[in-house]
């Protein structure tokens, strides 16, 4: 039920809308039409929708310190390696420290949906990781008697603890159905 309170949000960071902040009916308003040309069809959805769709389907599953279960719950670095592996048969390193050596070094002003997200939160580097959705935000799991949530990178105690960001999903193709936006 919360992934579809979620949606209009989803909608809002994969197609960059700077309605963020208006009410769930104005967002979807604000969704371009797309049309799709009938004789293609895409043999997958694109991988960044892949990772973003479903980490949301985690949201509110508690936190829990070595966890990597949602039955048990799951600790930071659990949710990306499970979410990246269950969505894209991708095998990421276990620990936040190991993530962090994983992919390519993105800067902040050039992340995409799907990078990973690293924080100082235990005064040592690499300590805290999520994944980023668009629109300033990106999904973690933040702390003991917390849940999985949506934050915003540029509040004050995220934005001071940013540590850098990771690609791990190399670019690809782009999506062979036409698009379109209607005016």
């Amino acid at each position: 039920m919360r992934f579809l309170t979620a949606l209009p949000f989803l909608l809002t960071c994969l197609l960059g809308s700077a309605h963020a902040t208006e009410a769930p009916s104005a967002q979807l308003d604000a969704v371009p039409v797309v049309s799709v040309d009938p004789t293609v069809k895409p043999s997958r959805k694109p991988q960044l929708t892949e990772v973003v769709l479903h980490g949301l389907s985690f949201l509110d599953i508690p936190y829990r310190y070595g966890g990597t279960t949602r039955d048990v719950g799951l600790d930071c670095s659990a949710l990306v390696q499970k979410v990246f592996f269950e969505s894209l048969g991708m095998s990421l390193p276990r620990t936040t420290r190991g993530q962090a050596l994983a992919g390519v070094k993105v800067a902040r002003k050039e992340l995409k949906p799907g990078d990973l997200v690293f924080f100082n939160t235990r005064r040592r580097a690499f300590s805290h990781v999520g994944i980023y959705l668009g629109n300033d935000r990106f999904l973690h799991a933040p702390s003991k008697g917390g849940k999985v949530r949506i934050e915003k990178l540029s509040v004050s105690y995220w934005n001071k603890r940013f540590n850098g960001a990771r690609r791990v999903i190399k670019p690809q193709t782009q999506l062979t159905a036409a698009t379109q936006t209607t005016p």
